[in-house]
């Protein structure tokens, strides 16, 4: 048996610094094999998080939309002639023919997004697509284990996401005993990321800029949030008064494994099937612009105490300590 860690586990060891400012290090990234990004943040591709609206303000920030596939194929063709060339599409493992008519108009990839990534049935649907669009990228996920990553780049994946069970709305590591904490998937994946050269995404257990400082710095090209931005006044969210909290509004953020969303778009649970997920109300937060300039502000800061002008050379960089529950404790401000 080995250890594994999650964010809250371990901390990263101030470095030497010799940048003067920290508005100079470069945020730039790898979304996939052949896509950049000014930003490495990404809003999940949740039906509580992905709008039209989110999709504006991420292409304005220098990120990349990811729309979900939880509509009609004909909603889904509006997304993508709207943001044509801009913007992914996902897709589960099934309606192939529907995700080629996505990439034939304008899509620049798809996200391949089904709860345990690691299977036959994703490295075939990889391979078909790839057949037919080899110039289209292909994210494929979610997986958290080094040879799963190596699987699904060897089948032609040119990004892969990593996370099981540490999204704010999953219950899959309560309901199955499976999944691998998230910093040691996200560390375990990177060492065969590095030599493959296939960019990896950190995908759930994002609370705090603190998080994605982490993911990156242990390997991560980019950093996937979902709560976080379906909590923001432009997620796509359904919002509700609620004079309790300063916003006067919440909003509803559910996993796709939910009963709730299961019953929406599926009709209820199939049979000998339980919920992997839950649905809450939470208080919205703000605009999604001062999220994605909070969290970037946490990393441009974050790379100054690494000494690193750019992701890679925080990456070269990093050197890690496992703490205790008290670090975290010793870490928030005490007023009283």
């Amino acid at each position: 048996m080995r250890d594994a860690y999650t964010y809250d586990d371990v901390a990263l060891v101030p470095q030497f610094n010799n940048i003067p400012s920290r508005t100079e290090p470069s945020l730039e990234t790898w979304l996939s094999k052949h896509k950049k990004m000014s930003i490495p943040i990404l809003a999940s591709n949740m039906d509580t998080v992905m709008s039209e609206r989110l999709a504006e303000i991420l292409l304005e920030q220098g990120s990349t939309p990811i729309f979900h596939r939880f509509t009609s194929i004909e909603e889904q063709l509006r997304w993508v002639k709207r943001f044509e060339g801009q913007a992914f599409v996902s897709c589960g493992i099934g309606k192939l023919d529907e995700t080629r008519k996505l990439l034939d108009a304008g899509a620049i990839g798809v996200c391949i997004d089904v709860a345990h990534g690691h299977s036959d049935r994703m490295f075939h649907h990889i391979q078909e697509l790839k057949k037919t669009h080899p110039d289209r990228e292909v994210i494929a996920g979610n997986v958290c284990t080094a040879m799963a990553y190596h699987d699904l780049v060897n089948a032609g994946a040119d990004a892969v996401k990593v996370g099981i069970g540490p999204g704010a709305a999953c219950t899959t590591r309560v309901v199955t005993g499976f999944g691998v904490p998230q910093f040691t998937a996200v560390q375990e994946c990177a060492r065969i990321a590095e030599k493959l050269r296939v960019p990896l995404i950190a995908d759930g257990g994002i609370r705090t800029s603190r998080d994605v400082v982490l993911a990156l710095a242990a390997g991560a090209s980019s950093v996937m949030v979902g709560k976080l931005f379906a909590l923001t006044t432009e997620s796509a969210a359904p919002k509700r008064a609620n004079e309790k909290y300063k916003s006067g509004m919440e909003a509803k953020f559910r996993g796709q494994a939910s009963a709730d969303f299961q019953n929406e778009f599926y009709g209820g649970l199939k049979a000998k099937t339980v919920a992997e997920g839950i649905d809450f109300w939470a208080p919205v937060s703000g605009s999604a612009e001062d999220l994605i300039n909070q969290i970037l502000g946490g990393i441009r800061s974050g790379m100054t105490y690494g000494g690193a002008m750019n992701i890679k050379e925080l990456q070269r960089k990093a050197e890690f300590v496992r703490v205790t529950s008290s670090y975290i404790q010793e870490s928030k401000p005490r007023p009283e």
